[in-house]
């Protein structure tokens, strides 16, 4: 029993992670607490429910809906409420108050649109296969969920240290004026950055809706508060710490859930946060003087 449920940890372990990243990514390199991320998250699922009923699309075609509406809808938020701050230098609580307007505008769009329903994938989007093994059942939709997790972590950081586009993100990460004296065009950058998270903001949004058969309006909110328990537990724009915050959050809440009870489960969360900040300030894998831009894993 206690195995399963630390498989089952693992799993949703893996589902925070696959949400964080996008947060984490942005955080590091833009240096915004974007508190309209979740909303992306809801409304790349929605796409990918869209493409899933009304076109009967496959899963890889609704996962790819999802992701390009995620990542097209955090390009326009970045031309609406971001990119005007970014020119007057604005201070970093400006980002925040803007980004929870458009969150709060994006929610009750939704919320029209669905007429404030739970909506469901059809049954045949993702075929429900249980795997077996010494005992322990798991899913394959949640195989692909954690394995999600880990691939995008390594892609991640090797697109962010062995490849142009990463050079030329850490170098705005650290200065968008030094980048502009080096050459680098600073709000093509910031595009493909905000493009990249908000199509993992959709990926996750259309795994997790299926993992939980349910999409509605309000979905992002739960995973956006426990996001900023992830990144600063794991390290203010570590990647990897993404990852392995994710895990340590998933797994303490699922014994919780199964050991304690549901309404402790998130108090303890924060509990061990608490904990760890006060051993380790910059979270596992910060660095002092370092927790506000990418950080080299």
């Amino acid at each position: 029993m206690l195995i399963q449920q630390l498989l089952n940890g693992l799993v949703v372990g893996g589902t925070f992670a696959v949400f964080a990243l996008g947060f984490t990514l942005l955080f590091g390199v833009n240096h915004i607490l974007n508190m309209a991320y979740g909303s992306v998250f809801m409304w790349g699922a929605f796409a990918g429910l869209y493409a899933a009923t009304a076109l009967k699309a496959p899963f890889i075609v609704a996962l790819l809906a999802g992701m390009l509406a995620g990542g097209v809808l955090s390009v326009l938020l970045d031309f609406v409420a971001f990119r005007p701050l970014r020119r007057r230098h604005a201070p970093e609580f400006s980002y925040i108050l803007t980004s929870i307007g458009a969150s709060i505008a994006l929610v009750a769009l939704a919320q029209k649109a669905s007429n404030t329903a739970v909506w469901q994938f059809p049954a045949d989007t993702f075929p429900v296969v249980i795997h077996e093994f010494l005992g322990l059942q798991v899913q394959r939709l949640q195989l692909i969920i954690v394995l999600s997790a880990v691939v995008l972590v390594a892609a991640l950081i090797y697109a962010l240290y062995y490849t142009g586009l990463g050079r030329r993100i850490r170098c705005v990460a650290h200065s968008e004026g030094t980048a502009q004296l080096l050459g680098i065009n600073a709000e093509w950058v910031n595009i493909q950055v905000f493009f990249i998270s908000g199509a993992l903001a959709g990926f996750a949004g259309v795994l997790i809706g299926l993992a939980f058969n349910s999409v509605h309006f309000l979905m992002g909110e739960p995973f956006l508060m426990r996001a900023f328990v992830i990144i600063i537990l794991g390290g203010l724009g570590s990647i990897a710490g993404s990852l392995v915050g994710g895990v340590i959050i998933g797994v303490v809440q699922t014994l919780a859930y199964a050991y304690i009870s549901s309404a402790a489960a998130d108090a303890i969360a924060f509990v061990i946060l608490f904990v760890i900040i006060l051993i380790r300030p910059t979270g596992l894998f910060g660095k002092p003087g370092a927790v506000m831009r990418v950080q080299r894993q």
